[in-house]
């Protein structure tokens, strides 16, 4: 697994303990149980903790229900980019930190901040898919993304059927099903949107200035 401190992998080894073991019928025989189990990351040396509930199945056998970070909350990503302005970031942040809590908060949180970054590049329409349609239609070569991004931004508009849902600047929140793999990939979206969006061109500029401190120095025009 990835340890959700420091993000390295590891091969981890779970401790089990019983928390609690009970019935919901009054006088029956035991049907639910609640255990948690730890492991701690070798790199890092911190632990893991997570709390899961089984149900005792009709036949016999026990099927989890709910599996539970109880610690750490948050997963480890790396720094948000300074680059990233501060009210998209904020939303990653703060969707990175719900998400072992609620995917649904977690997925809205990010769809509202693909939502800013699209309108920052022109994009103005309301409906979150509408923008989605006008960026993979953009004419302008300059603005034009490259065909990996597209797919994986295409991917978002499957997650929880959005498309089914008018994503709107008022409904930009609404909550909406989605599968935890699908909450930690919107995520990762952004992360790869961002870099196209904010970073790369960061570093273009940065390494554009750089060349004409040295043309100017030499006493050359500048780089177009």
């Amino acid at each position: 697994m990835d340890c959700p401190h420091c993000g390295r992998a590891f091969h981890d080894t779970w401790q089990k303990t019983r928390v609690v073991s009970y019935s919901v019928e009054p006088n029956s025989a035991t049907d639910r149980i609640w255990d948690a189990v730890a492991t701690v990351c070798p790199s890092c040396t911190n632990a893991i903790i997570d709390l899961f509930e089984n149900h005792l199945r009709v036949g016999g056998g026990w099927k989890e229900e709910q599996r539970l970070r109880a610690y750490p909350r948050n997963s480890f990503r790396k720094p948000t980019p300074k680059e990233i302005p501060k009210h998209v970031a904020n939303d990653y942040e703060e969707a990175c930190a719900v998400i072992s809590i609620s995917e649904k908060a977690s997925a809205a949180l990010s769809r509202r901040c693909l939502q800013a970054v699209l309108r920052e590049q022109g994009y103005s329409q309301r409906d979150l898919v509408q923008q989605i349609d006008a960026l993979f239609s953009e004419q302008n070569p300059l603005k034009a993304i490259p065909s990996g991004l597209r797919q994986t931004i295409d991917l978002i508009r499957n997650f929880g059927n959005f498309s089914a849902h008018p994503i709107t600047d008022q409904t930009t929140l609404q909550v909406i099903d989605v599968e935890p793999e699908e909450a930690e990939s919107c995520l990762e979206i952004l992360e790869e949107v961002f870099d196209h969006f904010y970073v790369k061109p960061a570093l273009a500029a940065a390494r554009k200035a750089a060349l004409n401190a040295k043309l100017a120095a030499a006493g050359k025009p500048p780089s177009r």
